[in-house]
């Protein structure tokens, strides 16, 4: 089964996440940036979901980290920053692909879909 660490702050959107996710995918959940490093540190991942807008590490700061260690880790942005160069500040930092809050949980598994199986 396909692992994908969830760092999302918010616990109604992160529950709502996983719960969209769990039957297909392992999800381990963490509630702000430097959770989410200590899981890196601790795990294997195929893809990370993070939030831009975090407590303690922002997603970005998180890319920087995970970038210094492995290159190749598929990295999805979640952010309600919509803005072009928001979505070219967070490519640059190193994430794989950028996704607009609000979003369905459907439409996020569809994109999780895409990215795990390259679409």
């Amino acid at each position: 089964m396909k692992r994908i660490l969830l760092a999302e702050d918010e616990e109604v959107l992160r529950m709502l996440v996983v719960d969209t996710l769990e039957e297909e995918y392992e999800v381990d959940e963490a509630a702000d940036g430097t959770e989410a490093v200590q899981l890196f540190e601790e795990n294997s991942y195929d893809l990370l979901v993070l939030d831009y807008m975090m407590p303690r590490l922002t997603g970005v700061e998180v890319i920087d980290f995970v970038r210094q260690k492995d290159k190749g880790v598929k990295i999805l942005m979640l952010s309600a920053k919509s803005q072009q160069y928001e979505q070219e500040k967070v490519i640059e930092a190193g994430a794989n692909y950028f996704m607009t809050k609000p979003f369905s949980p459907m439409e996020l598994k569809d994109k999780i879909e895409d990215i795990i199986n390259e679409r």
